[in-house]
């Protein structure tokens, strides 16, 4: 069993601190953790608030006395003159909606067999949901789903259409008590084929018939044993915005204080890189009390490596939906021009890249060559220009640089640039648009940054089809080819950020993107190649293909994630492939297809995924679909919704 037994923990190696070494580490002061402290039983709200508000940013507690199972079905009786809840005057209502999280009563059986329970239970869920909506509460913990919680969901889902702010998280479990038993193998299945047992299969189906909801989330429940790694990673995908962390699952190091095991550990950390709540539930086992549990999991948090200069360019942008760039229509702001040049690896690359073309033709040049043409074709505000120029001071062989730019204002700033610098005769100027320059004369290298997320969705192809005239028999192209990659994912982030535009052209539309809470069902593949220069004749640039991936964990496709990786030259590559990635290389997101229905596929099944690209002489387009496990409409036939303009 993945995450082994109970008892397996004590073989695992554990690094852990002393009670001196987190008082003494200063780092957690920086950011704290947003930590709360799970209640079952509050006798006196306003004191128990007081007594944990030093230590706690929040704390979760009963909407209803947890043993008050009332009959709301039976208007008779004592339970009239008795109240449910606490007075809404305990409080005042800024600290109800900033230090209460209420938590429904976990005795409510809403798809129980006994009408009479079923019904009562729609009474008693109904009758707190409004209570926690009337006190302005941020937030409730709905007690965990079993599989089929179908009378469950459809009351949730018909209250979340009336909320506005308050968020729902539903508790789940990372392990059910079944899996802990018999482990995660060979579980018994419904018959749809779907585990019975499996957590993230109750949270999926509830999800799925609530469609989705945006206000819906996971309070995730870590449990003394752990799933496989893959199942860990897929709830990345998930919209978890709480973590509870029981006491039970801690350990105890030689000093007496709680720890956890290296695989906790671990997974807490890739946590800490999300926006999520955390929440201590249980009775105190170690020294120091509840407050000891907090400080373990900060000093946890404190230990995370700092993040590197690309991780803090991207972290405005994560999750943060673009439209793509059109280039051939649009001209590009001084402010995009900025952002891309701050990159400090692609122009190395290229750099690099022109390096060892200039190399290779030096060492067949004809004697009589006393320099290269060497022609940047939309040279914006001149890195590429800047950066041939050290490769050729590396490479001792002189150039002479043509930089064509169709960007009337990217033109001045390249006029400026060479009136302040060394270029001199070394750099002509090109104020014109690739397509109708004529060249004076040809080049040995033709240069370009014209890729998009996905490669050619920025037209790459069509426009360095029409410049590679101006190359040379045997001239050199940088980049000589460039690939796309392809790879099913779950985001229900992403996907509610779609929907949130009510349009049906937003489902359509590929969006740029830097992909974050999301979860990749298996690695990218090869979509579309092309190369330069194209020899093909009569070239064509529409391209159709079909991909098969393997989905290691069962999951709900949301969309599809596009990368590219690019060969620039010789030994040169450029990629934002994960799998091939340019290591703090910023200047590209992936591109995100959504697709406009989620789709669930079972552990070990096949998605298969088809996609064309498709031109006239006016515009270029994608289309989309899924095939298997389901067929899915093809997306934005005929570039209904989203188009490239040339």
């Amino acid at each position: 069993m993945a995450g082994g037994k109970k008892g397996s923990k004590k073989e695992e190696v554990i690094e852990v601190p002393l009670e001196s070494e987190i008082e003494n580490d200063q780092s957690h002061a920086v950011e704290n953790l947003y930590f709360g402290l799970e209640f079952n039983c509050v006798p006196d709200l306003v004191e128990t608030l007081e007594d944990n508000r030093n230590e706690f940013d929040f704390i979760v507690v009963p909407l209803g006395h947890p043993k008050n199972e009332r009959n709301l079905l039976n208007p008779q009786g004592a339970a009239d003159e008795e109240t449910f809840a606490r007075s809404d005057t305990l409080l005042n209502s800024s600290q109800w909606s900033s230090f209460i999280i209420g938590k429904i009563s976990n005795w409510i059986d809403l798809d129980s067999v006994n009408e009479s329970t079923r019904r009562n239970s729609e009474r008693v869920l109904l009758q707190e949901l409004s209570w926690a909506a009337h006190l302005n509460l941020p937030s409730i913990v709905l007690p965990t789903p079993s599989f089929d919680s179908t009378n469950y969901a459809h009351i949730v889902h018909r209250k979340l259409q009336g909320l506005m702010y308050m968020q729902m998280w539903l508790r789940i479990p990372l392990m059910s008590t079944w899996q802990s038993i018999h482990g995660e193998d060979n579980a018994p299945l419904a018959p749809n084929g779907k585990p019975i047992h499996d957590p993230w299969e109750h949270w999926n189906n509830f999800k799925t018939l609530c469609d989705q909801h945006a206000s819906l989330s996971v309070a995730l429940e870590l449990t003394e044993d752990l799933p496989g790694e893959g199942v860990l990673k897929r709830w990345l995908g998930e919209p978890v915005k709480a973590v509870i962390i029981p006491t039970k699952i801690f350990m105890t190091n030689k000093s007496g204080f709680p720890v956890l095991s290296k695989r906790h550990q671990q997974f807490l950390i890739q946590l800490f890189r999300y926006k999520i709540q955390y929440i201590l539930n249980g009775t105190p086992k170690h020294k120091g009390g509840m407050p000891s549990y907090r400080q373990y999991v900060q000093f946890l948090y404190s230990k995370s490596p700092p993040l590197s200069a690309e991780e803090s360019f991207e972290a405005p942008y994560l999750d943060y939906l673009q439209a793509p760039l059109q280039p051939l229509m649009d001209n590009l702001e001084s402010q995009t021009y900025e952002t891309f040049e701050r990159d400090p690896i692609k122009y190395r690359l290229y750099e690099d890249a022109v390096y060892q073309a200039l190399v290779d033709l030096k060492k067949n040049k004809d004697a009589t060559k006393t320099h290269v043409t060497l022609m940047v074709v939309g040279a914006g505000r001149g890195p590429l220009v800047r950066a041939s120029l050290r490769a050729s001071t590396r490479a001792a062989y002189p150039i002479k640089v043509y930089a064509v730019e169709k960007n009337p204002n990217a033109v001045i700033t390249l006029k400026n640039l060479k009136l302040s610098s060394s270029w001199g005769d070394m750099v002509t100027i090109v104020d014109s648009d690739m397509r109708v320059w004529n060249a004076p004369e040809q080049a040995d290298i033709l240069v370009s940054e014209l890729l998009g997320s996905f490669g050619d969705n920025e037209l790459s192809p069509e426009c360095l089809d029409g410049a590679q005239r101006f190359l040379k028999e045997g001239g050199i192209s940088i980049p000589t080819s460039y690939t796309s990659y392809l790879a099913p994912i779950t985001s229900s982030k992403l996907w509610n950020e779609v929907k949130a535009w009510k349009e049906a052209k937003s489902f359509e539309t590929p969006y740029v993107v830097k992909l974050h809470n999301f979860y990749q069902l298996d690695e990218a593949k090869e979509c579309f190649t092309f190369v330069h220069p194209n020899k093909e004749d009569p070239i064509d640039n529409e391209r159709y293909r079909k991909i098969s991936f393997l989905s290691k964990e069962s999951a709900t496709i949301h969309g599809l994630a596009g990368y590219f990786d690019s060969h620039l030259y010789g030994t040169v590559h450029m990629s934002i492939n994960p799998a091939t990635f340019s290591t703090g290389m910023f200047s590209w997101f992936p591109l995100y297809f959504p697709l406009r229905e989620p789709m669930y596929v079972s552990s070990g099944s096949t998605v298969e995924v088809n996609m064309w690209r498709n031109c006239t002489r006016v515009k270029v387009w994608y289309e989309w679909s899924l095939t298997s496990p389901q067929v899915s409409p093809i997306h934005n036939v005929g570039g209904r919704s989203y188009w490239i303009g040339l």
